[in-house]
């Protein structure tokens, strides 16, 4: 006779309220099964960027080909039956459905032959692409305009003899009703979705490009996304949280790369009052100009108007960082405290022991016995414009963004992604770092109180916070910077660049030793054995042979330079990642020409040395992921659940 299960009180608290859930033996079940075969299916692919910087035109590429995702499927579907010029060109349909259909109507090829064979080739690639997921999944996915269509189309095939003649008039009439080009766009951006399940972005969307609003209105509207905010988002958070260093920061760096439409046309923040001041304030120096040969925004004579504008924030900039440095010497940041090492008179500064003359003595606003105390007028220059940033709805659905879909750090599905660093020791072990209540934090309990402060500077105000955004911004220990100061002053002021060293962070050499990675794994909980650290930050230079894949695959770097400033120096245009059920591909990218190039001559930015650097085993399924354990555990309950309701310790319905 078997014997009936002992319950505690507990065990039987958690029974009842799962039986509210799953009130009878059939539901529990079925919900049992369906589980079951759901961490059976492989795992999604997961695809992986970093220092975006603003590069809208190649993100949205990148994003498009899924990285190389979209031209693998149709080569698996279609190497048999069309060309690889064929399958070039219907790449390009895919990622640019709109301007291609306007390109094949322009020349007259738009043809019902064109469209019928066209979304042939797309029902078959949709159903290769929706294959790993579950019907529901791909629902919830499906164009709502051609829900029911896409949905008979994909569970039908043309080679069935009883529903052939159903299959083509579904495809006759979308023509003959002139949707066809609609159709094409549905079932295009069905495959770009259905070809990546998450999308990570590992840091850094703001600043040196022009369009980051255009990337996060992208990301917004993606599928399923997830942000480690890097050092130069973490700025325009704090600006948004009302930072005043952190607001001439962002206008500074607007400025220093002509950006300023950003601020000016996104963000309905208005620079009338910075360019009066600076034009009464201060005389032009081609040392300020913008350092960029794009006209975009402001045309050349305007140049010498934001050479003035650019020279007056650095000030300001310079005068609310010695504020702030002096009101947290917990911060160790001494070192940044400049303009009191200033020689008004003999036009020199001094820096580590070292005096150096300056390029620009010319500082109408500074006083030498006070020099960090605001003006009058840059008080009140200040003060607008932080209510400005403060108060801008389309600035404020960003941040609102970033703090809802990012944070400092994640792991996820074996993979622990942040930024920057964990900051260690030359001798191997994570730094330690004081903070203000007098706590001293190391390696994962750090990025947590980094985490949480800058969510505090948001949500909570308070100067102490929002002082606190400005460190992460630059500060030595910092886990998004990583460097032992940011040198803007000596690089603005002093020509000798001995005084412009940066002294990267322990980590960065440490990390790609095997022990190193390990350590750092085992600190956020993860399995040394399949786990790896993905970074961006530092720009792997990749023209001077280094490889972003180190520490025998614990760590990877992806910061390949997306944004043009750094082309020259990594040789490519960026690096992603793509993380299926197969394995971990790198994949590295050629600068991108512009959407105009890649839809008439179907070119891609594709580089041709791709990395295949960790195959699986066996196929990764659903069940080995963080959701599958989450699935796992769930079926654990209803396993128990369906005990307790045959044994009659929980009645079903009750």
């Amino acid at each position: 006779m078997e014997i009936k299960k002992t319950y505690t009180p507990e065990q039987l608290k958690i029974l009842r309220l799962l039986a509210k859930e799953y009130p009878s033996i059939p539901l529990a079940s079925a919900t049992l099964v369906n589980l079951t075969a759901l961490c059976n299916l492989p795992k999604g692919t997961e695809h992986f960027m970093s220092d975006l910087h603003g590069e809208s035109e190649a993100f949205e590429h990148i994003l498009n080909n899924c990285s190389g995702v979209i031209r693998e499927k149709v080569d698996t579907v279609f190497y048999r039956t069309m060309s690889e010029r064929e399958r070039r060109a219907l790449c390009t349909l895919i990622y640019y459905p709109t301007e291609k259909i306007e390109e094949m109507r322009a020349a007259g090829a738009d043809t019902g032959d064109w469209y019928r064979v066209t979304l042939y080739r797309l029902v078959d690639l949709s159903r290769s692409v929706a294959s790993k997921y579950t019907r529901a999944k791909v629902r919830q996915a499906l164009p709502e305009d051609f829900q029911y269509i896409i949905d008979e189309l994909l569970h039908t095939s043309g080679e069935e003899h009883d529903k052939q003649a159903y299959y083509e008039k579904i495809i006759d009439t979308v023509i003959e009703v002139g949707q066809g080009g609609a159709f094409i766009e549905a079932l295009c951006r069905l495959i770009k979705r259905m070809a990546v399940d998450c999308l990570h972005v590992v840091g850094d969307i703001y600043d040196r490009g022009l369009h980051a609003d255009r990337i996060l209105d992208m990301l917004i509207g993606h599928h399923k996304v997830d942000i480690q905010w890097g050092n130069h988002d973490i700025v325009w958070m704090g600006a948004a949280a009302g930072s005043p260093a952190c607001v001439a920061t962002v206008l500074n760096s607007a400025l220093q790369y002509n950006t300023l439409a950003i601020i000016e046309n996104t963000y309905g923040i208005s620079l009338r009052d910075l360019i009066g001041f600076a034009q009464e304030t201060y005389r032009g120096s081609t040392w300020f100009m913008p350092r960029t040969e794009d006209d975009a925004y402001y045309v050349k004579n305007r140049m010498q108007t934001l050479s003035m504008a650019h020279k007056a924030i650095a000030i300001i900039m310079f005068k609310l960082e010695g504020q702030l440095i002096r009101r947290h010497p917990e911060y160790r940041m001494d070192d940044r405290l400049l303009l009191d090492r200033i020689d008004y008179a003999a036009q020199t500064v001094t820096i580590d022991g070292v005096t150096y003359p300056l390029n620009d003595g010319h500082f109408p606003t500074i006083d030498p016995a006070d020099p960090y105390r605001l003006t009058d007028g840059e008080e009140s220059l200040m003060s607008s414009l932080t209510y400005a940033f403060r108060h801008s709805k389309p600035l404020r659905r960003h941040i609102d963004f970033l703090y809802n879909c990012g944070s400092l750090y994640k792991a996820f599905n074996g993979n622990l992604l942040f930024h920057g660093c964990v900051p260690m020791t030359e001798g191997g072990c994570f730094d330690e770092v004081a903070v203000r209540d007098g706590q001293v934090l190391s390696g994962r309990s750090w990025l947590d109180y980094c985490d949480k402060t800058a969510r505090d500077a948001y949500y909570e105000g308070g100067q102490d916070a929002l002082d606190f955004m400005y460190y992460l911004w630059c500060g030595k220990q910092s886990p998004l910077f990583g460097r032992s100061r940011m040198t803007t002053f000596e690089r603005y002021f002093v020509a000798d660049k001995d005084a412009w060293t940066e002294v990267k962070n322990p980590y960065y050499d440490l990390v790609e030793d095997y022990d190193n990675a390990v350590l750092i794994l085992k600190e956020f909980g993860l399995d040394p054995e399949t786990a790896h650290i993905i970074n961006g930050h530092v720009p792997v230079k990749a023209a001077k042979g280094e490889h972003p894949v180190k520490a025998r695959g614990r760590y990877i770097r992806i910061d390949g330079g997306f944004c043009r400033a750094y082309h020259d120096t990594t040789g490519i245009a960026g690096y992603t990642l793509i993380y299926s059920s197969k394995g971990l591909r790198l994949v590295s990218h050629s600068p991108f020409e512009g959407k105009q190039a890649a839809t008439r001559e179907n070119r891609d930015i594709l580089a041709a040395d791709d990395v295949i650097f960790e195959m699986m085993t066996q196929r990764m399924l659903v069940r080995d992921t963080d959701a599958g354990k989450a699935f796992l555990d769930r079926m654990n309950d209803l396993h128990a659940l369906l005990d307790a309701y045959r044994e009659g310790i929980v009645s079903p319905e009750q």
